[in-house]
């Protein structure tokens, strides 16, 4: 068998929770597929725009007056591609410095724990922009390291001391940076007083109904109330209030066990969690990461984590009320009655959809502590005749404490049969339009059966069937799912819903592989996973998939980044990424003016010397973005 240290994030999880053959969310959209037919049924719903028949532009020719810019062709090449009329630039890199004392990337050693915790971090993911007197702030999730890159002078790519160890776990986390414009391009103002890197070390409190619980109390922290740090931050948010929320997705692969024979309990297998890690080997320098040992630590990870980038000085919170998952993003709606609505992705095949409704109302001056931890968390359910609802995660409903449901989200969607999805990834909601989209980036295991008929499952023995927003076996290319609340109350507990897009590729297959409509030659894609919407009502989509522009994914090349049309469905290609690398997290500058791109994990398997060229070390990074003529991107 494959060494677990070199599988991905989600066959690893296989070797954790091996999946029994079959599918569910992929249920509900065969079943809506084979009633009104495979792009006129669940592609074109009432209310939305359409999809299918003739009111969709089919590919990059049809009208697009939206859009500011030529599409460009998919590419190969190691460098990062845009419009004629763009131009792209480096802002910081991994491991650029951040205060005048940092000290320089250094190509041969990769650097030293000391070097890296004043330095940019890796692998950058979900970020956000925030205007405070006068001053660009940013901050940024660094969700994880390279081993094979961080510990590239060490044999096999494998740590080889305690400072090794450290330095890959200062790698992750969030940085906080001010950035500015120097006439010439944008860069990290050194030893700005705003400038801070928030660690697996980084002192933080949790919040919310499960703050106390005797799951979350370890050795210590007796009170089950303050914890250390974040790590394999994913996606990110934006409060109205302007505070930066950074989610904790694949948590699991940092915990082991010194004896490797540990069983865990059925609660942290469900979350991945198992005597192995990722080879990461934190445990060694840190107890609190054997689970044998503080078999609550996994507990207190897997939240989405407010900051405020506006103060060094304050204290990160765990918001518990929100739920415990692999979180991909959190995307803040002000629903017209005030209260605040926040959705959630859990990134894992066949987990769920989430919602989360506050009971209080947002105002200028408001408890906003009150807002994030007093409120009832959903999980949703799809059916084939394109309705929806969202399903309470209340203690009546569960049988589960409140806490517990907090702390075991999974487990209480799966008690109240919640729909499995193909992976919910980034969730973001439409300036324009009571509309909300997610993406939904592939599912190897959607429909698989054994010989008896019995579908794969999840972890928590959810089936995975071909049915609603997941309309495709063995689903490699992946789709996104959109929704509009009931009357436009994103507090209602009904929903219509329907596909934007399935991505595909038509020069290969002619079937539902090829895609929609809306899939053509000239913008094809696979595995949408970043989402976001600009001003002007443009769907920006960013790709993770497969790069190997061949076979069932020729002519597609690197990840992408695409930006699509939601009244008329038409999807450009905008940005294509260097090799091997994902492209993802995005925003935009006050004047957009300015868009910042992260490319992440460039290199991955060794085909890589982005940005720096020549044999340099491949490193993630911002990019900017700008329009040659100044104009506004996009």
């Amino acid at each position: 068998m494959k060494n677990e240290h070199d599988l991905s994030f989600d066959d690893f999880d296989e070797v954790v929770n091996p999946r029994p053959e079959g599918c569910d969310f992929d249920d509900v959209v065969e079943e809506a597929l084979s009633r009104r037919g495979f792009l006129g049924g669940v592609l074109a719903l009432g209310g939305f725009a359409a999809l299918g028949g003739a009111v969709l532009p089919t590919g990059a020719k049809a009208a697009g007056n939206r859009f500011a810019f030529e599409a460009v062709t998919a590419s190969t090449e190691d460098s990062i591609v845009v419009p004629k009329g763009y131009k792209a630039e480096v802002v910081m890199r991994w491991a650029d410095p951040m205060w005048s004392d940092s000290v320089a990337f250094d190509q041969d050693t990769r650097g030293t724990a000391e070097t890296q915790a004043r330095t940019f971090g890796d692998n950058t993911d979900g970020m956000e922009i925030f205007m405070h007197e006068g001053r660009t702030l940013m901050a940024i999730n660094n969700e994880y390291t390279n081993r094979k890159i961080i510990w590239g002078n060490r044999e096999e790519g494998k740590f080889a001391n305690a400072d090794d160890v450290e330095k890959g776990m200062l790698a992750h986390g969030v940085s906080v940076v001010e950035i500015a414009h120097d006439g010439t391009g944008w860069g990290i103002v050194i030893d700005s007083p705003f400038n801070r890197r928030i660690t697996p070390k980084t002192e933080m409190v949790l919040t919310g109904p499960a703050a106390g619980h005797d799951l979350l109390k370890t050795a210590a922290d007796p009170s089950g109330t303050k914890t250390f740090g974040t790590w394999n931050n994913c996606g990110s948010g934006k409060t109205p209030w302007g505070t930066y929320l950074a989610c904790e997705e694949n948590f699991n692969g940092y915990f082991s066990a010194e004896d490797e024979d540990h069983k865990v309990s059925a609660e942290l297998k469900r979350y991945g969690v198992s005597a192995s890690d990722w080879g990461y080997g934190w445990a060694t320098i840190d107890e609190r990461f054997d689970v044998s040992k503080n078999p609550n630590e996994p507990n207190r990870a897997g939240y989405v984590v407010e900051i405020d980038p506006r103060d060094p000085n304050s204290t990160p919170k765990k918001r518990t009320a929100l739920g415990r998952f692999k979180h991909e993003n959190a995307e803040c709606v002000i629903n017209n009655d005030g209260r605040l609505v926040i959705y959630m992705g859990d990134d894992e095949r066949g987990e769920f959809l989430y919602r989360y409704v506050s009971n209080g109302v947002y105002a200028a001056g408001v408890d906003t502590d009150e807002l994030m931890e007093n409120g009832t968390l959903y999980a949703a359910k799809f059916d084939a005749s394109g309705k929806g609802a969202w399903l309470a995660l209340t203690e009546e409903n569960t049988g589960m404490s409140l806490a517990e449901i907090c702390i075991h989200t999974r487990i209480a969607a799966s008690r109240m049969g919640a729909t499995t999805m193909d992976r919910p990834e980034w969730v973001t909601a439409n300036p324009n339009s009571d509309e909300v989209y997610c993406a939904l980036t592939n599912n190897k295991n959607r429909g698989a059966q054994n010989d008896e008929g019995v579908f794969k499952t999840n972890a928590g023995g959810d089936a995975l069937p071909v049915e609603g927003p997941n309309p495709r076996a063995k689903n490699k290319y992946g789709q996104i799912v959109r929704w509009r609340p009931a009357a436009g109350d994103h507090t209602a507990d009904g929903f219509d819903w329907d596909l934007y897009v399935l991505a595909g590729n038509p020069t290969v297959h002619q079937d539902d592989r090829a895609g929609s409509d809306n899939v053509n030659d000239g913008n094809m894609f696979n595995s949408p996973d970043g989402l976001a919407f600009d001003s002007n009502g443009l769907l920006w989509i960013q790709t993770d998939g497969k790069y190997s522009n061949a076979d069932d994914f020729a002519g597609q090349g690197n990840n992408q980044m695409l930006a699509g049309d939601p009244v008329t469905g038409e999807i450009r290609r905008f940005l294509v990424g260097p090799n091997e690398a994902e492209v993802t997290g995005l925003c935009w500058s006050g004047d957009r003016r300015t868009m910042f791109v992260g490319i992440q994990h460039p290199g991955e398997r060794g085909d890589s010397h982005w940005p720096d060229g020549g044999a340099s070390v491949p490193r993630s990074a911002i990019i900017a973005v700008t329009r040659e003529d100044g104009g506004l991107v996009g």
